[in-house]
């Protein structure tokens, strides 16, 4: 079985963001970068299918030369292979996935997975996206993986509950919180990813379809206040909810 995870190199969630000088992109400034924490349950899977099935696990991202540090990552917790489509330029998911779902028509692989979402902008786009341009069918926010031949029987979440569906291989899927436990790398897998050939190629050039206009940070708080105390407090706390915060 041949597997294709997906993976992003993302602002760690500790992060302190801020706005650039141009206005449109974040300030790299201190910022650390790890693998998107979505993507390290998608590789478990992979991981997981590969030990059970055989075949390899090839993981694929697009970026700069400071991708290679999460592809590295991929390889120290066992992937087999690694991908760059090299672009230093900003891309929107379209454009992403375009690059991504040429490059995997080429490897032929009977699963490809992603996370469910990169936590730099949460669009939980690019995978379906990808299952699209590829004609494949695809299900997302996955927390049960099972194989039987040809098929594959997943277990997704939905608003209210949980989804069960079966689809034909090969097929796309992103994984969400709750289908595996990843593992961490191993002294073993550290040394070996080191020797682990990142193999590069320009990623070809596609026409983003949107464009980032402005982005700015969140408005503050607004400070609290205490409008009295006990009962007689009451009727004014009321009255400031319908009448200034307008929530009843």
């Amino acid at each position: 079985m041949n597997i294709v995870v997906c993976v992003n190199h993302v602002p760690d969630t500790e992060a302190r963001v801020r706005v650039g000088e141009d206005g449109k992109t974040i300030d790299r400034t201190n910022v650390n970068y790890i693998l998107n924490p979505y993507d390290e349950f998608a590789i478990e899977e992979c991981l997981r299918l590969k030990e059970k099935y055989g075949g390899e696990v090839i993981a694929l991202s697009l970026g700069g030369d400071n991708f290679k540090e999460t592809l590295r990552k991929a390889l120290s917790m066992g992937v087999d292979k690694a991908f760059l489509l090299k672009d230093e330029s900003p891309r929107d998911s379209f454009a992403v996935a375009r690059a991504l779902a040429n490059t995997i028509k080429e490897l032929s692989p009977d699963i490809i997975f992603f996370g469910k979402q990169s936590i730099d902008y949460d669009n939980s786009q690019v995978g379906t996206m990808v299952a699209e341009m590829l004609g494949l069918p695809a299900a997302s926010v996955i927390i049960k993986l099972e194989i039987s031949g040809g098929t594959a029987i997943v277990q997704r979440e939905i608003e209210g509950g949980h989804e069960v569906v079966e689809v034909k291989l090969p097929a796309v899927f992103s994984a969400q919180k709750g289908l595996n436990e990843p593992r961490y790398p191993s002294l073993k897998g550290i040394m070996a990813a080191k020797g682990k050939p990142i193999q590069e190629r320009p990623a070809p050039p596609v026409e983003s379809r949107v464009e980032v206009l402005s982005m700015r940070n969140p408005p503050g708080k607004n400070p609290g206040r205490i409008v009295g105390t006990g009962v007689s407090a009451v009727p004014e706390l009321v009255r400031l909810l319908h009448e200034e915060a307008k929530v009843i």
